[in-house]
């Protein structure tokens, strides 16, 4: 077994009979993130693609902006360690509070919890289009790629797609942290975001949501349902949420001139 799923000796129960079989397990470890020798965060997350979740959470975090911004990224997996020292070394938790705040861009609904999402989040001017059947293949290909989740139907997964196919896919225990690692290898690959859509296997949270703003992409397409706040969010950050894509049909919740067909509401 590779680092993203374990093997387990576990006790089936199938039509009446019990059986001892062993198990495929979705691997689970902390990984605690130092910045400039302060502890910054601890994450709950897969152990595989740790560098790009590292620098995709730091820059979703706003303690960098590329990872030109970074001096230094080692992983200590035995200790569970990731160390970074930025170029800026003034810089240090006590600059990113988690005091709640309400912001009020352009008069609307916009709701931030965190006050580095109110300097993080983006809003999305894309002028990408995708057709109806664009999103279901997209969203189809992405599942049967899944094959990590197949065989242990614990992870979330993430893609990053071109309105025609899946350009990188990623998984993980939190669903956060899948995308924080597209985010990871799109900074540091130099990767065209603004064209680019995001498949995913996740319920669209208003979290799930400002992250994908903050990777700068104008449409996510997920086969499960989004919350009243990602909605209103989506509105005012210009992001084309698209749900509950299954089988033949779907629902657009906000933006839907991005879908080829629909009307700007």
């Amino acid at each position: 077994m590779d680092d993203i799923m374990h093997s387990r000796p576990i006790v089936k129960y199938e039509n009446g009979s019990l059986t001892s079989v062993e198990d495929t397990i979705a691997s689970e470890t902390a990984l605690t993130v130092q910045v400039n020798n302060e502890e910054f965060a601890t994450m709950v997350c897969t152990p595989t693609h740790l560098e790009e979740l590292v620098i995709g959470f730091l820059a979703s975090e706003g303690l960098i902006l590329t990872p030109d911004d970074i001096a230094s990224l080692s992983i200590d997996n035995g200790k569970g360690f990731a160390y970074v020292a930025l170029k800026n070394k003034k810089i240090s938790s006590a600059h990113f509070s988690t005091k709640r705040v309400i912001g009020s861009c352009c008069g609307k609904s916009r709701q931030f919890y965190f006050q580095n999402d109110v300097k993080t989040s983006k809003t999305i001017t894309t002028k990408t289009v995708i057709t109806p059947q664009q999103c279901i293949q997209l969203m189809s290909r992405m599942q049967e790629s899944s094959s990590d989740f197949k065989k242990t139907g614990g992870l979330h997964n993430t893609a990053l797609c071109t309105t025609e196919q899946i350009v990188l896919s990623r998984s993980d225990i939190g669903r956060h942290n899948a995308l924080d690692k597209l985010y990871g290898y799109c900074l540091t690959h130099n990767v065209t975001l603004r064209d680019k859509v995001i498949a995913f296997s996740g319920r669209i949270s208003s979290e799930v949501l400002l992250k994908v703003s903050k990777i700068g992409s104008g449409i996510i397409l997920s086969k499960s349902a989004p919350t009243s706040l990602a909605i209103d969010l989506a509105h005012d950050l210009g992001i084309t949420a698209v749900g509950f894509i299954r089988g033949n049909r779907f629902n657009v919740y906000s933006h839907p001139e991005r879908i080829e067909g629909c009307k700007k509401q």
